[in-house]
């Protein structure tokens, strides 16, 4: 299908595609199965300059937008999204200092994450506080000329590998949620150390780490923006990076549905290829459809939210909500048509299946999604005069 794709955007579509063929696929299920960091497919996505697809020209980067980014993650997850996921969570890192960063931060920092010599992270989850950001209770205490940060954050992908981190700390608690700032920590700074490495269900490619902050020393011009829009950072991040998941699931739904239809196809049972049987027709062309209209989806919305719209967060929660709600449905059914083989790790399916189903909880759980488009919705229809009744 035409997607009216400038000839640029086709070239990111092919290069990313055929990294993933050749590059990705064939390491793929040993890179999950021994839970292995891909750091060779970082650079040979550094290489390709891929990393700085969204990231203005003066810093380094492509000087393109959502939309180009997504592109390449798409292709990228159709072969794995572990990998996917390593190489996008360096874009949600990045965004709090291309947002609100001083001129000084972007020229210091983003430059770096655009050539993919340094990977970044995004550090906002805690034990007691995910869905629930108000309860952050990191801390960071003005000293002179420093900001000294006590706390800890869980399940930060990139944790450990990134080498600059954006991270969500309380400096007036007081104030509620106008007492929280952001802060470019840097791997190496005094009182700054990582847990253990998490063992998961699926994405076994990425890494997942605490951040330890024990009077962790961080210059006070690293202070993003300025003391008190936290929040504001977080969710306006999160805008510009959700859709960025959805092009996860759409890639994970479409390097799903090519190994079910492949199979349906050499698959005799009965005497015939079982695609030839209504059943499996039926599976198959759902998860088709549903697959092409999360890609319909992702681009439309992608070039939606390049224009900065007022409805972005709304926007951005579709996209994760129904490309996340995708992914698992179609990976779920190939499996399905894949039967006992689709169980078994001959089959990529098994470990699309398992990797699914954190796209439905990370970057926020599609749960709270559904509340974000729930009240942004209240909003829209408050503004209404006209009666629908």
């Amino acid at each position: 299908m035409d997607y009216f794709l400038t000839e640029e955007q086709k070239m990111i579509q092919e290069l990313s595609a055929q990294i993933a063929k050749e590059k990705i696929r064939p390491v793929r299920a040993q890179l999950d199965e021994n839970e292995e960091f891909p750091w060779e497919i970082m650079r040979i996505l550094a290489q390709a300059d891929l990393f700085g697809l969204y990231i203005p020209e003066e810093y380094g980067g492509m000087g393109g937008g959502i939309l180009e980014n997504c592109l390449a993650i798409e292709q990228v997850a159709q072969a794995c999204i572990g990998i996917a996921t390593s190489f996008a969570a360096s874009g949600l890192g990045a965004y709090p200092i291309l947002l609100y960063g001083s001129e000084e931060l972007k020229h210091r920092y983003l430059p770096d994450i655009a050539s993919g010599k340094r990977l970044s992270a995004f550090g906002l989850t805690e034990s007691g506080a995910g869905s629930d950001v108000s309860s952050i209770q990191t801390t960071a205490v003005r000293d002179g000329d420093h900001y000294i940060l006590n706390g800890t954050k869980q399940w930060i992908t990139n944790g450990g590998e990134a080498e600059i981190y954006s991270v969500l700390a309380i400096t007036d608690r007081s104030k509620g949620p106008r007492g929280a700032s952001f802060f470019v920590v840097e791997k190496g700074d005094p009182g700054f150390s990582f847990g253990k490495k998490e063992k998961k269900l699926g994405i076994r490619a990425s890494a997942t780490r605490e951040l330890i902050f024990r009077d962790c020393r961080v210059p006070a011009d690293r202070l993003i923006g300025r003391e008190g829009i936290g929040f504001i950072i977080a969710m306006k991040t999160f805008d510009k990076s959700r859709p960025g998941i959805g092009s996860l699931g759409v890639g994970l739904s479409q390097g799903a549905l090519d190994i079910a239809v492949e199979y349906a196809r050499k698959r005799v049972q009965f005497g015939k290829p079982i695609i030839s049987f209504q059943a499996i027709q039926h599976k198959l062309a759902d998860m088709a459809i549903k697959t092409e209209a999360a890609r319909a989806l992702i681009y439309c919305s992608a070039r939606h939210m390049d224009t900065d719209p007022p409805d972005a967060s709304k926007v951005a929660a579709m996209c994760k909500v129904f490309t996340g709600d995708t992914a698992m449905q179609v990976t779920t059914e190939a499996v399905q048509v894949l039967g006992g083989y689709g169980y078994m790790q001959d089959y990529p399916v098994e470990k699309m299946m398992r990797d699914a189903k954190i796209l439905q909880i990370y970057e926020g759980t599609n749960e709270i999604q559904r509340n974000i488009i729930g009240q942004e919705l209240n909003k829209e229809y408050g503004r209404i005069k006209e009666s629908f009744f």
